[in-house]
């Protein structure tokens, strides 16, 4: 007896264990937003969540886990991002320089001149889908093409809010159907179904909620509020005429981008790429607006690499004297991303606390053995990947998990695995970019310039993808069916 004394015995968590962490994080989320605001992401939500953190640690310890293992918990969720991370610093360096290179202003002045603010939403969904679907990557677009779109409405005098929905739904339409895509890599291979076959089944559900929005976007475009007259859309485009060398060249960083993507070139990498070459090529095209940006007046080499690395680390900046020119290009920087990484890493060490010491689980099993009709399981499909997007703060748990927990029981009812396949994305992929404190939202939050909870409302795509699929699943409308088998539960 002596030799078991102050050994720790892990018990299995308890309902009441499972609910705490979740009523303390919408406990704490609801007083957030009730006395900030949508200031709440700009520190009391990252707060929040390692709040969070430190009582689901509470709960671990006391079901006879050692803090050691917690610690090890952290570790591991920190590591995870690490790749979402150095994206997001990349991200924030190349819209400092690429605004300091002319590369954004220049495709906002090409842009007001070709894209009429009736259409201009339904136009910035297609641009963004046929962007996304050529490279495979929801945040790319969003980083490049995106954020000149949501510049472009700023100066046209239409919604930014219903811009940054329309390039989200854009963007998850790529994301979600494109070959390249990492995320519909991943759901097929978690399923364990050919990539192309997943594909195949997606259409029947992200083509129609994509013609959705679009139809929506159409609507808000046609019965939306007067735009800002041709007089002060010209003087912004004067102004940006005198500030830059508008010109071509400015965008080819773009196109090196684009070419990057499609040869799959890690993210991080590509996108520190086109920093630098933008970098480079705007010190020869932009030589004033270095040399104002810095102040110098020295070696015109040496002030180029310092307005170079001033942009990459802290934003480009401008005072040209019209408030929505400074307000489009005095953005970006590494410096600018950091909210969000604290953000990101407060959620998923959160989420993953939440898996490794059994929470999710206890919530999730009476949730599957209560659904007894296809339809019934879909909705609980949904509810895991969405709610997981929400407590576990990144869409890759929220695509892991449910396709994991629910592949047996697919295969145990007859249901073909491209059917979770399918669900699955809708569920975890495309409701990532709504949850504020998720990667997906904190990223399309900070890189855009609005905020999700802005946003939110106008991702018609994010909605209707995962209703539809839902719908399918109540109505058996384009669900396949194969022999029933037993395949071994996957808990690891």
């Amino acid at each position: 007896m002596a030799g078991t004394r102050g050994v720790q015995v892990e018990r299995d968590p308890s309902l009441l264990d499972a609910l705490v962490p979740l009523v303390v994080l919408a406990g704490l989320i609801a007083a957030a937003l009730a006395l900030f605001g949508l200031d709440a992401l700009d520190g009391p939500i990252q707060v929040a969540l390692v709040l969070c953190c430190a009582v689901a640690a509470l709960i671990a310890v006391k079901n006879g886990h050692p803090f050691s293992a917690v610690q090890d918990t952290g570790k591991e969720a920190v590591a995870s991002v690490t790749s979402a991370v150095f994206i997001l610093l990349a991200v924030g360096a190349l819209i400092g320089v690429w605004n300091l290179s002319g590369t954004i202003p220049t495709m906002v002045y090409y842009g007001i001149q070709v894209l009429s603010a009736g259409w201009y939403y339904a136009a910035t969904a297609i641009i963004c889908g046929i962007v996304a679907l050529s490279i495979g990557s929801s945040w790319t677009t969003a980083a490049t093409i995106g954020v000149g779109l949501v510049g472009i409405a700023e100066l046209i005098g239409v919604s930014p809010a219903i811009t940054a929905g329309a390039v989200i739904s854009g963007a998850y339409l790529g994301d979600k159907t494109s070959p390249l895509s990492e995320t519909t890599i991943l759901t097929a291979q978690m399923v364990k179904v050919d990539v192309y076959q997943h594909i195949k089944r997606q259409v029947w559900t992200s083509v129609p909620a994509f013609l959705i929005a679009v139809v929506v976007f159409s609507i808000l475009g046609a019965t939306g509020p007067d735009t800002v007259s041709e007089a002060e859309t010209t003087s912004d485009l004067d102004e940006l005429d005198q500030i830059f060398n508008i010109t071509p060249l400015a965008l080819l960083p773009i196109a090196l981008l684009a070419v990057l993507s499609i040869r799959k070139v890690p993210a991080s990498l590509a996108l520190l790429a086109a920093t630098l070459f933008a970098g480079v090529l705007g010190a020869f095209l932009q030589p004033d607006v270095y040399q104002a940006f810095i102040s110098g007046t020295g070696n015109v080499l040496v002030e180029s690499v310092k307005a170079i690395w001033l942009a990459m680390a802290n934003g480009f900046s401008i005072d040209s004297g019209i408030a929505d020119v400074d307000r489009l290009l005095s953005r970006g920087g590494m410096d600018s991303m950091l909210l969000t990484i604290w953000l990101i890493l407060g959620a998923v060490t959160f989420g993953a606390m939440l898996d490794e010491f059994g929470l999710i689980a206890r919530l999730v099993d009476p949730m599957v053995s209560a659904a007894q009709s296809t339809g019934r399981l879909y909705v609980t499909v949904f509810a895991c990947g969405f709610g997981l997007n929400v407590v576990a703060g990144d869409q890759y748990i929220a695509l892991v998990l449910p396709s994991r927990i629910f592949r047996a029981e697919f295969a145990r009812r007859g249901l073909a695995p491209t059917n979770l396949s399918r669900l699955a994305a809708d569920s975890g992929t495309v409701t990532s970019p709504l949850v504020p404190w998720n990667s997906c939202g904190a990223f399309m939050g900070a890189t855009l310039g609005v905020s999700t909870l802005l946003y939110a409302p106008y991702a018609i795509f994010c909605y209707a993808s995962p209703a539809l699929s839902v719908l399918y699943g109540i109505t058996g409308f384009k669900i396949e069916k194969v022999e029933p088998t037993e395949l071994q539960e996957e808990t690891a």
